[in-house]
């Protein structure tokens, strides 16, 4: 039997955390002197301990390291592991976007944006939209644009996005997801649609959606700067996106701001 003291230099896990272990009954010792309170460890535990202290490297959470070391089942084990290593890969692909992000807002050189004026004529397309929160819009799109492209099939240019200004500027907004076709279909939640004929300003966004908060700020600027911004939704064309190329670097979105053209 190895003490407390044994045990936690053995493992690398002070003292404090055996304690906190043994308390959330993670790491229950073998034995606890019932008279003075002292832990004692068997050595046979010694890779259980060593396990959670990696475990607790990455972040996994104490339940998901409960069940972790409690499941027999070796797939079960990998596969809760897996999922948290893929949480941390996307945790770690946002926080390199936002580096990045942050670097282009401070950079005291910016590249000047390319800003393209741009008379859209009416258009017919097939279209699923929904009357949304902010935060869903992720999730929904995945959806929405998986049966679109099921409904369509082959498509005659990039999908598009129609966002209501309401969505920005209260968090809930109507917004509408399209696939431009010759024959547009309906079926299920897709339904032929005509988007009206409009005057943008269009920029390039290049990189990750998360930010492409970053160009909105740059267009809008021009904008201000340089046209008549008119009260309509903003328009988006997927170029480049996931489905085309796995690599964020490779993705391009144009992004459309509704003006009235200025001599």
């Amino acid at each position: 039997m190895l003490a407390i003291g044994e045990f936690s230099r053995l493992t690398h896990l002070s003292v404090r955390t055996l304690r906190r272990y043994h308390e959330a009954g993670l790491l229950v010792p073998a034995a606890v002197d019932r008279s003075t309170g002292y832990r004692s460890y068997d050595a046979d535990q010694i890779p259980t301990a060593q396990v959670i202290h990696r475990l607790r490297e990455l972040d996994v959470p104490l339940p998901d390291v409960r069940r972790i070391i409690d499941s027999s089942d070796p797939g079960n084990r990998a596969a809760l592991v897996s999922d948290h290593l893929a949480r941390l890969e996307a945790e770690l692909d946002r926080t390199r976007a936002a580096v990045v992000s942050l670097r282009r807002l401070l950079d005291p050189d910016p590249v000047p944006l390319s800003v393209e004026l741009r008379a859209v004529p009416e258009t017919g397309v097939a279209a699923i939209e929904d009357d949304l929160e902010i935060d869903a819009v992720d999730a929904w799109f995945a959806g929405a644009m998986a049966e679109l492209r099921a409904a369509v099939g082959t498509p005659a240019g990039p999908a598009g996005g129609v966002y209501d200004n309401a969505l920005f500027e209260d968090g809930r907004g109507h917004v509408l997801l399209h696939l431009p076709a010759a024959d547009p279909p309906h079926r299920g939640r897709v339904r032929p649609v005509t988007l009206p004929a409009v005057e943008l300003a269009v920029a390039t966004h290049v990189g990750s959606h998360d930010d492409a908060d970053i160009t909105y700020g740059e267009l809008g600027s021009w904008v201000v700067a340089n046209a008549l911004a008119v009260a309509g939704p903003v328009r988006e064309t997927y170029l480049v996106g996931p489905a085309d190329d796995p690599d964020p670097a490779a993705w391009r979105t144009e992004i459309g701001w509704p003006i009235f053209r200025m001599a």
